[in-house]
C-alpha cells in the first residue's frame, strides 16, 4: 500500500540505511560481492537506477531475503512517481456494453 502523505522509500535508500550502514559494509565491498560495478550499486543507492528483477534476485540472495521485498519497494516508488504525473481517467461503463452483447447473443 502506498503512503498517502509522504514519498515511499526508494529501494536504494532502504538498502543503504537499513542494511549496508548498520552492518558497516561499504558500497564498494557489497558491489564486489554481488559482481556488480560500483557505479551500478551507487546509482541504485542514490535513486538514479531502478531495481530490476535480476537486481532483486541478487539482493535477495546476498541478504537472505525474498526478492519480492525489493520489487515491492520499487513498485511503490514507481506508482508514487507515476501518480504525481497521472491525469485521472473516468471509469469505463462496461454494463451497457455487456447488456448489448447479451441481447445480441439471444437474437
Amino acid at each position: 500500500m502506498l503512503p498517502k502523505n509522504r514519498l515511499p522509500t526508494h529501494p536504494g535508500e532502504m538498502l543503504l540505511k537499513e542494511f549496508l550502514e548498520p552492518a558497516n559494509i561499504s558500497q564498494k565491498e557489497f558491489s564486489e560481492h554481488l559482481g556488480w560495478t560500483y557505479a551500478r550499486l551507487n546509482e541504485i543507492v542514490n535513486g538514479r537506477r531502478n531495481i530490476t528483477a535480476d537486481s532483486a534476485l541478487a539482493l535477495g540472495e546476498a541478504l537472505k531475503m525474498e526478492p519480492d521485498f525489493w520489487l515491492n519497494l520499487q513498485k511503490n516508488w514507481d506508482l508514487w512517481q507515476a501518480h504525481k504525473k497521472h491525469t485521472r481517467i473516468l471509469p469505463f461503463v462496461l454494463s451497457k456494453h455487456l447488456a448489448h452483447e447479451t441481447v445480441a447473443r439471444h437474437c
